[in-house]
């Protein structure tokens, strides 16, 4: 019996112990903000309602003394850091509070064009582009959240700039990089991605006429996600990952979206250079 009781105790142990070395042993994560703040300042396209934010009350109640705050606000679906639901250009697509939760996250994938689009403003990430990440990296995994980084968040709020226009209320003067839809098409057909984004105001590039990306990606119910930030803090080779809180606002076409990703601090990415 004693026996019997000591090697209970000795395995006991045994699972502490490796409870112990599997906590120390997790790696801690960096959560890296990729949003663009919403306020007055936040970019829309051309014809939208500008931002709205209205102090309701922010004070001491009375009589019961203590600090209160309530505000409205109220916003287009689409501006700032902001997803695009497959309804947006698709008839019959998802509707953002039908989009499931599993396709809003997934191995974040950078595409980096800067040098390309600082040479060519109108730059469209293509398939040759996306082999090339694979040669470097390997395959794109399954669910990966696909992101260009053309150096375009920079810009941002400066219209004139994000717009690559001196007339940012005439989408027919703009110029900015985005994905071409063949590139599109071998992302959704190829390798099933959750979400295809840019760090422009569409993930069309600015002189788009038929907004072909835009289609491809409503007709295979892919959200799109537009005007993220910060994707030279992220590793391009897909070791991090990617969500998209997007506000689950029913009927929606698109809508605000709070987009970070979890980094395992101390890791370095294998090379910054572009494709």
């Amino acid at each position: 019996m004693a026996k019997v009781q000591m090697m209970k105790q000795n395995l006991c142990d045994i699972i502490i112990i490796f409870g112990i070395l599997a906590v120390q042993g997790h790696p801690k994560l960096r959560v890296i903000d990729m949003t663009h703040t919403l306020s007055p300042s936040t970019v829309y396209w051309p014809g939208s309602p500008v931002y709205n934010f209205t102090q309701l009350f922010r004070g001491i109640t009375q009589p019961y003394g203590f600090w209160y705050e309530t505000n409205y606000f109220g916003t287009p679906e689409h501006g700032g850091t902001h997803l695009d639901a497959p309804a947006h250009f698709a008839q019959g697509g998802w509707r953002l509070h039908q989009i499931p939760m599993d396709k809003l996250a997934g191995p974040g994938i950078i595409i980096n064009v800067k040098d390309k689009a600082a040479k060519d403003p109108d730059y469209q990430v293509n398939v040759d582009d996306l082999k090339n990440w694979e040669s470097r990296y390997g395959r794109i995994p399954y669910g990966a959240v696909v992101l260009m980084n053309s150096g375009w968040a920079l810009h941002y709020p400066n219209k004139t700039l994000v717009f690559g226009s001196s007339k940012p209320n005439d989408p027919s003067s703009f110029h900015f990089p985005g994905f071409h839809e063949d590139a599109v098409k071998w992302l959704i057909n190829e390798r099933s991605v959750n979400v295809i984004g840019v760090d422009t105001p569409s993930t069309d590039y600015g002189q788009s006429k038929n907004f072909l990306t835009h289609q491809v990606l409503g007709k295979t119910n892919v959200p799109g996600l537009e005007n993220v930030a910060n994707l030279d803090m992220i590793p391009e080779d897909g070791s991090a990952w990617v969500y998209v809180a997007v506000l689950k606002l029913y009927d929606g076409s698109g809508g605000p979206a709070r987009v970070f990703a979890t980094v395992e601090d101390g890791s370095t990415d294998k090379s910054k250079s572009e494709l």
